[in-house]
């Protein structure tokens, strides 16, 4: 099991040096890229490569990923990726019934077989929307699942929970989809909600220590990334984060 650190959980407390020596002094030896960092990456991997911290995963947006691919894969080839996975679809392009989602889906196919051929991974990053149940009794999730079978899935798994999905059970079926997992804590109701109701690890309503356990077992994801959306304090909640996870989410 091996603890990465989203770099969008960190967006506001920068300068991304100071951000990246406060991640390795806290223990991370990865972290994840985003669109807020691939500005200069040849820079961005120099500060990595400086506080011995690598990049084996990032988030990049289907309007780049279609439209300027060659961009993208020089980014993640500087920054040593080895996956990618596309994170998102804004509310206003989402599609509202099975057959969008379906030509959405082909789309997804079509990049990963691009990304593959470059010699990456490529996979579908989950929010809450895809969990939505749709008029004829469906899922988005489901449907990118069947429909883009070759596509990998990085699970995040507080926001399976916020969609209104149980993991466990998304797990027991697709487990062999999950190539890696946002690891991310909900609050208990009406806590946090200076920081949208999220939690450091460990410290909120979500079973993972359980998880942890199911997850090893059911899936090849072995890149395990801390995130929070919008915490008051970073260093707080990457250090309270990988502090918990390594004692309790560790096989021992």
């Amino acid at each position: 099991m091996e603890f990465s650190f989203q770099l969008y959980s960190a967006r506001n407390f920068q300068p991304w040096p100071e951000v990246l020596a406060m991640l390795a002094s806290a223990g991370y030896a990865q972290v994840e890229g985003f669109g807020g960092v691939y500005e200069d990456p040849a820079k961005f991997r120099q500060d990595m490569d400086r506080n011995g911290l690598t990049m084996p995963s990032g988030h990049f947006p289907i309007e780049a990923l279609e439209t300027g691919l060659e961009e993208v894969l020089a980014t993640a080839s500087t920054l040593g990726m080895q996956r990618i996975y596309c994170p998102h679809l804004a509310e206003e392009d989402r599609p509202p019934n099975r057959a969008g989602w379906e030509a959405f889906a082909a789309r997804l196919g079509n990049v990963g077989e691009k990304v593959r051929a470059a010699g990456l991974n490529f996979g579908w990053h989950n929010h809450d929307f895809e969990f939505v149940v749709l008029e004829d009794g469906t899922t988005p999730m489901q449907i990118l699942l069947e429909a883009a079978p070759d596509i990998e899935w990085e699970a995040d798994i507080a926001w399976i929970i916020r969609g209104g999905g149980d993991p466990a059970e998304w797990i027991a079926r697709h487990g062999g989809r999950i190539t890696a997992v946002h690891v991310k804590d909900i609050a208990p109701q009406g806590q946090a909600e200076d920081e949208d109701g999220w939690a450091d690890v460990g410290h909120g309503t979500v079973d993972w220590a359980g998880l942890a356990d199911q997850l090893r077992a059911e899936t090849p994801a072995r890149l395990f990334i801390m995130e929070h959306d919008n915490p008051a304090d970073a260093t707080r909640f990457a250090t309270k984060s990988i502090g918990w996870a390594r004692a309790n989410m560790e096989q021992k």
